[in-house]
């Protein structure tokens, strides 16, 4: 009897895994909206290939992988493969990254092109969005292991290319997210503070826009500890000062009378985000310098535990803090997109999602969450609430940036060492994002004819 119902238990998660995103749910987790569980699926696959390339490159894996028998065999002092004639480097560190990076890029590609023009639920491939995950994960591992079958070749030097364009532009969908949550928080805590009249939420404002200029300037003077050289770094010295010059200038601008009077909302607390968010970015870039005077964190020469290096001489660095900090960030405006919609339109607009998804009446909506009670209700019967398209996009241009996080912007074939492209990428990407941050406070001022309340 026991047998039977454990039977009858296994086909129903079956079913559920070759169907849509309510049966996800379990009876003890709240009702929720049926774009927000596809979206967070959607996002752990991504996150499962990022553990995934975790794995590859922590210490001691390359070496244990040459170890197993049915890996590779050593045979004159080269690697060869026993069997499906891989290349036994590719199961390996950085390579390794650049392969389960592409197949989640490929695998979310895949969905941008099928997704194209959905406008509801209504439309069959929604129904493909929202359900048949198991086999949504046979497809992602089906092109893992493909892709660990590309010969090397000329492969890592082109997909590096395509890291650093789609990083590009993520840096920047990053800094259109962190713009609009300080534009969120400090109009939420403005409006604490004139509901409640209460002045501890100005003084909330106050703290935090103080402990990011601060942390900003500690920042800055850590970077010319650290980075530069009395006699050289000369790079490093022009972007440093060039950045704290523009975040200075866009600080200012933030507080014009002109830009308050269009903009009552705009204020120091989203520049001082920025500027911290800048002061990173420009610390990820000098720390790809490839010269060891000006970046402490380039493994020397005469070797360095943060160096594996493999048995065909490749070398795996483990990561340095900016990595750390940048893998970190990643992972919550990855989450930031899944989980929530802006709430201002122009950012909706840019994201291709909605402020108030199309719903049911209040009575009807009741009605319909107490029928799902643990379930996932379907929201976007009306229209969706997202962009499918747009919005497995940004995991494409996700796994790109992660690919190159992880594998600190590899300029080299054998050696995981950035170059002058990896810092010029991040310099002309924090740039091109204090210009955007600019042109939303000078914006209302230009277009007077269009609406940014």
């Amino acid at each position: 009897m026991g047998a039977c119902l454990g039977a009858c238990s296994l086909l129903s998660c079956a079913s559920c895994l070759c169907g849509s995103a309510p049966c996800i749910l379990c009876s003890c987790c709240p009702a929720s909206r049926n774009s927000t569980v596809s979206r967070l699926i959607f996002t752990f696959f991504l996150f499962l290939g990022v553990l995934v390339s975790i794995i590859m490159l922590s210490p001691g894996v390359e070496s244990q992988l040459y170890k197993l028998p049915w890996v590779c065999e050593e045979g004159a002092g080269i690697p060869t493969v026993l069997q499906g004639h891989i290349d036994c480097g590719s199961l390996l560190g950085y390579r390794a990254v650049y392969r389960m990076c592409f197949a989640t890029a490929a695998f979310f590609f895949f969905f941008t092109l099928l997704m194209l023009c959905v406008s509801s639920s209504r439309d069959p491939r929604a129904a493909i969005q929202n359900g048949f995950w198991f086999f949504k994960f046979l497809i992602l591992v089906g092109l893992t292991v493909g892709a660990f079958y590309i010969p090397d070749g000329s492969f890592t030097n082109i997909w590096f290319y395509f890291g650093v364009v789609g990083s590009f532009l993520f840096i920047l969908i990053q800094l259109v997210l962190l713009i609009d949550f300080a534009h969120s928080w400090n109009q939420r805590w403005l409006g604490k503070a004139e509901e409640c009249d209460s002045r501890a939420w100005y003084a909330g404002l106050f703290f935090f826009t103080l402990l990011f200029y601060l942390l900003s300037i500690a920042a800055v003077a850590l970077m010319f500890m650290y980075y530069t050289e009395p006699s050289g770094c000369h790079e490093g010295k022009v972007f440093i000062s060039l950045n704290l010059t523009f975040c200075v200038c866009v600080s200012i601008a933030a507080v014009l009378p002109k830009v308050q009077d269009a903009q009552p909302n705009s204020g120091l607390l989203q520049a001082s985000v920025i500027t911290l968010y800048t002061m990173f970015v420009t610390w990820s870039a000098l720390s790809s310098i490839p010269e060891q005077k000006c970046n402490p964190h380039l493994p020397t020469q005469l070797g360095n535990e943060t160096v594996v290096a493999g048995p065909e001489g490749y070398e795996t660095q483990w990561w340095d803090a900016p990595s750390i900090v940048g893998l970190i960030i990643f992972l919550l405006c990855t989450l930031f997109i899944s989980l929530r919609s802006s709430d201002h339109r122009q950012v909706n607009s840019l994201m291709q999602t909605e402020e108030c998804p199309p719903m049911l009446d209040a009575t009807q909506q009741q009605q319909q969450v107490a029928a799902c009670e643990g379930r996932a209700f379907d929201n976007e019967q009306d229209g969706v609430t997202y962009s499918y398209s747009f919005f497995h996009f940004c995991l494409v241009l996700a796994s790109l940036h992660v690919m190159m996080t992880l594998t600190n912007w590899p300029g080299e074939t054998r050696k995981m060492i950035s170059t002058w492209t990896a810092v010029w990428v991040k310099i002309c990407a924090s740039w091109a994002g204090l210009l955007l941050y600019l042109w939303t406070l000078v914006a209302p001022l230009l277009l007077r004819n269009r609406d940014f309340s």
